[in-house]
């Protein structure tokens, strides 16, 4: 079976016109079209509207004029994030959209590249799909004009009416403008719960100008526009004052300076989740937000409780992280000795949270001031120290987590073992029949490394209680023990040897009593 046609492959004439107009203001579609579809009529105050930008560089925005976009900030919560990379995905649309839709990483979708080979809706549809089976009332539309979206059921499936266009085929800036038309006007006359609409020329600029050209933010400047007239048309509606709008902005990836992506630099890897409505902080630029939150800010803005065997990944935009080493944003510092992070880039400390403690007396002396012994670092300080080592599919950490990088800390002169110990408060478990540690783990082995959590009850010797001698690759874990008779406490110990081996990552601790 041949794959679908991506965006890299659009006929070069259909580009250059393509880019080329999108420096203008509102294009006019280029083929004839039907009056936009009828819709069932809405059940619920609660609406959502999400708009998909495709390709675009959140950090761009800020020099493009944007007006709609910079508004939503000043009006909502804007969350950035860095993307996984190969293996565990590419950089690129298929897996990016499959991702906002499901609510889900690569991993569980099974979209890793835009051949949509493996991926696996069955288990987890798109929140469309979902909402069609737990609130069928609800009346959804979608629009799109990269017909993979709906050809692999990503995010059409589900949907009571749909616009399918072909941008490929047509280039997208005539269709984009039938977007945002269609949907202007149904927003405005009709009673939609939930709208899904797809926009894609500023990625085709962002592949053929490249994201560091005035072609590029001229788009963004274009597709804006069209967000402020859905914006408009919302407020618009004679029902408004009655209703409980959000909205929601999100893109698949980045691009690189000169164009293009689906590798690893951290260009190609931005994201964002940009989202007002009611119960959202206004001005909020929470450090722990993730790809995956769109689907789970949409079920928690209509009253939905996710089932957990739906096995989503995302949480809604508005709920923080309760995990301990969030509160060490106060004490991230610039490099050090890692010459290829940039200066302005805060991202690491070896400042535990209160409560906590880092035992280096067995560590080695010298290495890499950043990562001598447990680290607490962020996603894009830590994937910049060394690219295309899997430090990128740390997925499901969130914010600020912790690190034990033996291979890092060797790439300056050291001496002796790398040998460190992260240890949580002590827990209070008396009258207690067990207790039960969570966490998120990415671990890489090699060699004659070791990764030990062990348990230390009443300030006793620490026993063992799990040993990792495989990889895990960003995974949750959980450890239910059992209280002996007499315990009144317990602390936990993560205990990583290694001499130049890899890495093991520690996040979203969680310690509960039954």
């Amino acid at each position: 079976m041949s794959r679908p046609v991506s965006r890299r492959s659009v006929l070069a004439t259909t580009a250059v016109a393509a880019s080329a107009a999108a420096v203008g203001t509102f294009a006019t579609a280029t083929t004839a079209h039907a009056a936009p579809p009828t819709l069932p009529n809405g059940t619920s105050k609660d609406k959502v509207l999400v708009v998909g930008i495709d390709g675009l560089r959140h950090d761009v925005i800020a020099a493009a004029s944007a007006p709609h976009l910079k508004g939503m900030m000043a009006n909502g919560t804007y969350g950035t994030s860095l993307l996984y990379t190969n293996p565990m995905a590419a950089t690129s649309s298929g897996p990016g959209w499959s991702t906002i839709s499901t609510g889900v990483w690569p991993d569980k979708h099974g979209v890793k590249d835009n051949s949509f080979a493996g991926k696996n809706y069955t288990r987890y549809p798109g929140f469309l799909a979902r909402l069609a089976q737990v609130r069928p009332q609800l009346s959804t539309y979608a629009a799109v004009d990269w017909k993979p979206l709906d050809a692999q059921g990503t995010v059409t499936a589900g949907a009571d009416a749909k616009l399918v266009l072909d941008g490929d085929r047509d280039g997208y800036t005539g269709h984009d403008a039938t977007i945002a038309a269609d949907t202007e006007s149904i927003l405005r006359n009709q009673n939609p719960d939930v709208v899904f609409a797809y926009l894609g020329q500023v990625d085709i600029v962002g592949h053929n100008l490249g994201a560091a050209s005035a072609q590029y933010r001229q788009a963004i400047d274009v597709i804006d526009g069209y967000l402020g007239r859905l914006l408009a048309a919302i407020k618009a509606r004679p029902t408004y004052a009655t209703e409980r709008w959000t909205i929601i902005v999100a893109t698949d990836h980045g691009h690189t300076n000169a164009g293009g992506h689906g590798g690893s630099t951290i260009e190609e890897r931005r994201t964002f989740v940009l989202a007002q409505g009611p119960g959202i902080a206004a001005g909020a630029t929470p450090g722990d937000t993730r790809l995956v939150d769109v689907a789970a800010t949409v079920f928690k803005q209509l009253g939905i409780v996710p089932d957990p065997a739906w096995g989503l990944d995302g949480k809604p935009i508005q709920e923080r992280s309760t995990d301990p080493f969030e509160t060490l944003y106060p004490a991230l510092a610039g490099r050090v000795d890692e010459t290829g992070i940039p200066a302005g880039i805060l991202g690491w400390t070896h400042t535990a949270p209160s409560g906590w403690s880092v035992i280096n007396s067995a560590m080695g002396t010298g290495g890499v001031a950043e990562w001598r012994g447990w680290s607490f670092t962020t996603d894009e300080f830590w994937s910049r120290s060394q690219r295309d080592q899997s430090r990128e599919l740390n997925v499901r950490s969130r914010g600020i987590f912790a690190v034990a990088d033996s291979d890092e800390w060797d790439d300056k002169a050291s001496s002796g073992p790398y040998d460190s110990t992260l240890v949580t408060p002590a827990y209070a478990v008396g009258g207690k029949s067990s207790v039960t540690l969570d966490f998120t783990t990415l671990y890489r082995q090699e060699g004659s490394q070791s990764a030990r959590v062990l348990a230390s009850w009443n300030g006793g010797t620490p026993a063992l209680v799990r040993s990792y001698t495989s990889d895990v690759i960003s995974q949750p874990q959980s450890l239910k023990l059992s209280v002996p008779a007499g315990a009144t406490s317990v602390s936990f110990r993560f205990h990583y040897t290694g001499a130049n081996n890899w890495y093991w990552v520690i996040d979203g601790v969680k310690i509960t009593t039954s």
